[in-house]
């Protein structure tokens, strides 16, 4: 029998992390590299479909991968380096990124290094965040999201996860995310993205009209203020923060993408035929999959870096 999975595609790279006296430590991460590993850690068979740099930094990457159980399969072995990301914590534990990203293997995707199809057996195709922003390689993921929408035979679920700084052309990058949500079953944005893709917007208005718009569900995390969640058939529900003393936010919301994604696998609401019933989905099922989820990245921000639980873990 085929084994069902998931498939992340996007990128994997570098984290150069500070530590006391100056020195950086070398984490892989990347929001998609982070989404399969927090999916794998939970259970759930996971393919990252990725294009893994050259030197140490790229062995390091594709080592915790392995290690962590995600499957490489169709991982591209690049000729480029590997993405590295400067990451800086506040006092509150907030991250922010500084990119050296010129050049190097994740933003080179050719469309004839997609597989076509999906592998067997695959549920889901997650993907966003800068791989399917950024140049020269964003159309071959949109290619990806286009003929995959066209077969309905995965869902499709974005998570935005965007860094400006890399993003070259701002207007292009916010018309093309409106192409994506149409394109979309399942979209889970952070508040800070929301607002990015559309500028002076209310927050409730765009969650509730990006639902109407394509998505059978579009969930915006708001940090310590919860979750909002709306469906394509206009159901709404707000589930709030799991309590938490925060270590730092680094992989927090890629853990909560793990935690929707794995949660919706487990309630078989996710795969061909799925559409109408997770359109359908009423807020007394939805909740305890949200305040799951809420739990992941709770536990990921409560130690270091992108660190997310297992199911034992959760429990």
């Amino acid at each position: 029998m085929t084994q069902e999975q998931i498939v992340v595609a996007g990128e994997a790279l570098i984290d150069l992390v500070s530590e006391p006296g100056g020195v950086y430590r070398p984490v892989p991460g990347g929001s998609p590299a982070n989404v399969a590993v927090g999916l794998a850690r939970l259970g759930a068979p996971t393919q990252l479909l990725a294009r893994l740099g050259t030197g140490p930094f790229g062995a390091l990457v594709r080592q915790h991968l392995t290690t962590n159980g995600v499957g490489l399969d169709y991982a591209i072995d690049a000729d480029e380096p590997t993405t590295v990301a400067v990451v800086s914590l506040d006092d509150a534990g907030r991250a922010t990124y500084d990119f050296y990203a010129e050049g190097t293997a994740d933003w080179q995707w050719r469309a004839d290094e997609i597989p076509d199809p999906l592998p067997p057996g695959t549920l889901a195709l997650c993907t966003g965040s800068i791989a399917a922003a950024r140049q020269p390689g964003s159309p071959a993921i949109l290619q990806l999201l286009r003929r995959e929408r066209q077969r309905r035979e995965v869902s499709i679920i974005l998570d935005p996860n965007l860094r400006p700084p890399l993003l070259a052309e701002v207007d292009e990058v916010r018309e093309q995310w409106t192409e994506l949500i149409e394109l979309a079953d399942v979209v889970k944005v952070s508040e800070e993205d929301l607002a990015w893709l559309v500028p002076g917007a209310d927050i409730t208005a765009v969650t509730k009209g990006w639902a109407s718009r394509g998505a059978s569900l579009v969930v915006t995390t708001r940090g310590g203020d919860g979750v909002l969640a709306a469906t394509s058939e206009g159901a709404t529900i707000e589930v709030p923060a799991a309590p938490v003393d925060v270590v730092d936010t680094v992989g927090a919301g890629d853990a909560y993408t793990a935690g929707l994604v794995d949660s919706l696998r487990l309630n078989g609401l996710l795969g061909a035929g799925t559409r109408r019933k997770l359109a359908g989905i009423g807020a007394d099922e939805l909740r305890p999959m949200l305040e799951r989820a809420a739990r992941v990245a709770a536990i990921t921000c409560g130690r270091r870096g992108a660190d997310p639980p297992t199911a034992d873990e959760l429990g």
